[in-house]
């Protein structure tokens, strides 16, 4: 059974930094793309950031304006998300998730067929 776990959550204040990681576990790892995705209070889950199967192609949402940085490190099965430059509005519960089912636009959630249990960043003013 594929798993993925995140962890680096916590909290940080306005301008602080976080690596989020997301361990993959039971499947093979190295031919998917990823992604990254946050849900906040009240909202929908948003696209955050994908990266390709190879690290060749990498897609980021508009928000994150330089700020975040994603990538894999395919040997450990991990993909990392580097956040510096926190926001309050950058408090969510952040999934990462498995480019299963890849179509046309890596910032659909439809593309996506495992997610992980999420982990919490909250950013304080």
């Amino acid at each position: 059974q594929i798993q993925l776990v995140e962890s680096g959550g916590g909290l940080v204040q306005t301008g602080g930094s976080l690596r989020l990681s997301c361990k993959s576990s039971g499947g093979t790892f190295s031919i998917h793309g990823m992604g990254w995705f946050r849900q906040a209070p009240g909202k929908e889950r948003e696209f955050v950031a994908h990266i390709n199967w190879t690290g060749g192609r990498i897609d980021y949402a508009d928000f994150v304006l330089g700020r975040f940085t994603i990538s894999r490190d395919n040997a450990k099965s991990t993909v990392y998300l580097q956040m510096n430059s926190l926001k309050p509005e950058d408090t969510a519960v952040y999934y990462c998730a498995r480019r299963g089912v890849p179509g046309s636009n890596p910032r659909d959630d439809y593309e996506y067929d495992v997610w992980g249990q999420g982990t919490q960043v909250t950013v304080s003013s």
